[in-house]
């Protein structure tokens, strides 16, 4: 059994913090179009209204919240809007919603450039991998999304979550 690096610990820890905070599954609890948000607002929890985006009066985690949020409910555009006012964009789940909207607005090339930038941060961010590999699939290339979907087998097993997705992604083209 491979030792579990410091790194894929953070991404646990960070994925289950998450998740615990709302973020996993299809939550949309953080999104500016559940608030009445207009495109091009952004929600402020403090003032609890509608804001003008702007970066900088919201938090990254907030921004972050929202941008996937967005991404999850099929508003791409809004959401790469949203997540490009977030100030670190060397965060990998920044990275990964970006990619991921890219991909979903039928951008693929350009989402699975923001996912290989996410992975060359946090190698061991298995839900870019997961969705590396459905890009992959989208552009006919099966033979990388099963090298996607070993490397995280190796990372996290055959029974997680994002091993079973892209396993079904492949199996169903």
């Amino acid at each position: 059994m491979k030792l579990m690096t410091a790194a894929f610990a953070a991404t646990l820890a960070l994925s289950a913090g998450a998740f615990a905070a709302g973020s996993g599954g299809n939550n949309t609890d953080a999104s500016p179009a559940n608030k009445n948000c207009k495109k091009g607002e952004i929600w402020d929890k403090a003032s609890k209204k509608c804001v003008k985006k702007q970066s900088g009066i919201i938090s990254d985690e907030d921004l972050y919240q929202q941008g996937r949020a967005l991404a999850k409910q099929g508003q791409y555009d809004w959401a790469i809007d949203v997540l490009a006012l977030v100030q670190n964009q060397q965060d990998p789940r920044v990275l990964n919603y970006t990619g991921y909207s890219h991909r979903k607005a039928g951008r693929l090339e350009i989402g699975i450039t923001y996912y290989n930038k996410a992975l060359a941060i946090d190698p061991n961010f298995v839900l870019a991998r997961e969705y590396l590999g459905e890009g992959y699939v989208a552009a006919g290339r099966k033979d990388l999304a099963q090298l996607q979907l070993n490397e995280i087998g190796n990372r996290c097993g055959t029974t997680c979550e994002e091993y079973k997705d892209l396993a079904a992604a492949i199996a169903a083209n």
